[in-house]
Formats: C-alpha cells, sequence, structure tokens
C-alpha cells in the first residue's frame, strides 16, 4: 500500500549555557514510522563522521582509531577534538551510542575529562526519533568556569552557531535519506535545560 508523503517536518534545537558555563547541546528529528527503516546509532555516528567530511570540504577529517574518534584540522596531527570509542547502552524503547571527550584543541585544558555526545535511536509513538547530544561541554573560547560576556558572545556566533548549523543539516539529510524526499523543514526550539541561549 503506497504511503502518503508528509507536508513538512520539526527538527527541534536547545543550545545552552548552563550554571557551571558548560554546554548543552541537542537537537533531534521524528520520522515517519512507514517512511523509514530500523536505524541503528552506529550507523548514525557514521553517517555524522562522513557527514562533517563532506559539509567541511576535508578542512575536518574525522578519524576512528584504536583507541577513539579524533577530529583532525586538515589532515594534520592536529586533533581539534578527542573522543573515546563510543560505548552502545540500551535505554527505554532504544539505544544510544555515548562518546566520553577525552581532549583536543577546542576543549578547555582542565576540562578534558568531562563531557559527551550522544546518538540516540528512540521508538516514539509518531515513528523513530533521532536525537544528537553534547553535555558538559567545556569550550576552549570560553576560556574558564566564569567567562567574560565578549567570550560568551565570541562563542554564541563562531562554535555555537556552527555546532547547531552542521548538526540541524545533517539530520535533515538523513531526514531524506531514510524517508526517501526531500520535505521542508520547520525548526523549533526545545525546553529540555534551564541556561544561557547560545
Amino acid at each position: 500500500m503506497a504511503t502518503s508523503r508528509i507536508e513538512y517536518y520539526e527538527i527541534a534545537c536547545q543550545q545552552v549555557l548552563e550554571k557551571d558555563h558548560s554546554v548543552f547541546s541537542i537537537q533531534w528529528v521524528v520520522l515517519p514510522e512507514d517512511h523509514t527503516r530500523d536505524v541503528t546509532p552506529e550507523e548514525l555516528l557514521h553517517l555524522y563522521l562522513a557527514y562533517i567530511r563532506s559539509f567541511t570540504c576535508t578542512l575536518v577529517t574525522p578519524e576512528v582509531t584504536d583507541t577513539g574518534v579524533e577530529f583532525h584540522l586538515l589532515r594534520s596531527s592536529l586533533s581539534l577534538l578527542k573522543f573515546d570509542l563510543p560505548q552502545y547502552v540500551a535505554i527505554p524503547h532504544g539505544t544510544k551510542a555515548t562518546l566520553h571527550i577525552s581532549g583536543g584543541f577546542l576543549v578547555q585544558p582542565g576540562q578534558c575529562d568531562r563531557g559527551e555526545l550522544d546518538f540516540i535511536v528512540e521508538r516514539v509513538a509518531e515513528g523513530v526519533k533521532l536525537t544528537l547530544q553534547l553535555s558538559d561541554f567545556c569550550p576552549l573560547l570560553l576560556g574558564g568556569q566564569k567567562p567574560s560576556l565578549w567570550r560568551k558572545w565570541l562563542y554564541r556566533f563562531t562554535q555555537a552557531y556552527l555546532h547547531k548549523v552542521v548538526t540541524v543539516r545533517f539530520l535533515s539529510r538523513v531526514h531524506k535519506k531514510l524517508v526517501g524526499y526531500t520535505a521542508p523543514v520547520k525548526i523549533v526550539r526545545a525546553r529540555l535545560r534551564s541556561g544561557i541561549d547560545t
């Protein structure tokens, strides 16, 4: 039986600086059940790494090694971000892949042992929910736990903005790949945590 096309779909977003001035960022999209197939966090992660390479025109090159995942600048030895190997965990109604941050040039030197990036796949009433979540991240641009106003603005209009654009476009591309056609997208603001919007 033929399935009907959706008129539009939504991508939800929230990016905030929390009380300790770490970053919480989340974006998700829900794919209708009758338009998609099973997708795993592992597949979502690999699609994301390939997209980073494509979006940046190989300016940033993700590399998966025996010890983790690194984002290199211009294929050099400089790691912008370092992650431990992904850990796959079952959650209610789905699974997730968690990459713990372990260092990199973009991370505050004293905060390399905190922060994580999650790729989450969940079954919900409307279909399949795909989520990317960055939490407890301490970016170098903020300088520390008491960043000045100008540092907050610098981070907001550079790294935070770029992360949001990349993630939203990535989820839009995944939607097209799995659903099979392009539809208009509406960006909606989510409110999961309190903090300063970035």
